[in-house]
């Protein structure tokens, strides 16, 4: 079904707005939303704005508390964001790790690999990021590129597309084996979908960044990319490690999904913090302040 010209305004503005609502949320706290409605708010929309953060801060809570329950039970996780281009992968990734703390939930994203990298051993390269005790990796994509962008892009050949769907159900198997937890997401999105935030990137200078030739390319191979992943989530859909389909159509709701689902994968606790106590500072009589002299100053322009 083809938009027409003013469903395909709202999208963009739509999608506009979103990106407003990124910034919004790392300034906003809690408490702005703890009535069930804000006196005032009619607009069915900004209702739904206002939902969707309680419901959000409510979640990363949660994830603060998986995060102490991973770090004292050692556990290790591994979780995969797979799904088309402007699926909303990074945006659901942002969400998860917006109030963690890096050194215990990371993300890889990797490049593509290089002259060296094409050589080795396909999974090699992604080793190097698995999580030890008490960590959690985020893959923005991960070596399913293989079953996805690399074989509809034709930057392999069908024997080592083969071997590839050959090793991988084993390769996570053993990763499994050895206590690693693995999470695998796709998030799917519409033709229609795809194309309106397309648009809205070409629209929006903040975002213009994120498209890419490859990005490009993908729109014209829809159909490839399809049977792509049919393949890839029929062949490798295995019970150590099952695909995880998320509707990503609707972005605020494909986030809030996905972290609720992804809390509900671990029997996870809250774990008792013993209370804090703020030290008094130390002062010594033989310590003298130095001025910083004021040509080290920023500019206080604003």
């Amino acid at each position: 079904m083809k938009l027409n010209e003013e469903d395909l305004i709202r999208r963009i503005r739509s999608d506009l707005l979103d990106s407003f609502d990124e910034e919004l949320e790392m300034e906003v706290e809690d408490r702005a939303f703890t009535s069930a409605e804000s006196p005032g708010v009619t607009d069915e929309s900004s209702v739904a704005r206002h939902h969707y953060f309680r419901e959000l801060f409510r979640l990363q809570g949660e994830l603060v508390k998986l995060q102490d329950w991973v770090v004292a039970s050692g556990h290790k996780v591994v979780v995969l964001f797979e799904g088309r281009d402007a699926a909303g992968k990074g945006g659901a990734i942002k969400r998860i790790t917006q109030r963690l703390n890096p050194r215990v939930c990371r993300v890889a994203a990797l490049p593509a690999p290089n002259d060296r990298e094409r050589t080795q051993w396909y999974f090699q390269r992604y080793i190097a990021h698995l999580p030890a005790a008490g960590e959690m990796v985020l893959f923005d994509r991960s070596w399913y590129n293989r079953a996805g962008v690399e074989r509809v892009m034709g930057f392999c050949n069908d024997e080592q597309y083969e071997e590839f769907f050959r090793t991988v159900p084993e390769f996570e198997k053993m990763l499994v084996r050895s206590g690693i937890q693995v999470i695998k997401y796709w998030f799917s999105i519409s033709d229609e979908e795809q194309n309106a935030r397309f648009l809205g990137r070409i629209y929006d200078p903040l975002k213009q960044w994120k498209l890419s030739p490859m990005d490009l390319e993908s729109r014209k191979r829809w159909e490839d990319y399809t049977v792509a992943k049919e393949v890839m989530l029929e062949r490798t859909h295995i019970p150590e490690a099952p695909w995880w389909v998320v509707q990503a159509v609707d972005k605020k709701k494909a986030r809030l999904n996905c972290i609720h689902h992804l809390l509900g994968q671990m029997a996870y606790e809250e774990i008792p913090h013993p209370p804090i106590v703020l030290p008094e500072r130390v002062r010594r009589d033989d310590y003298e302040r130095h001025p910083v002299p004021a040509s080290m100053f920023v500019p206080e322009v604003y």
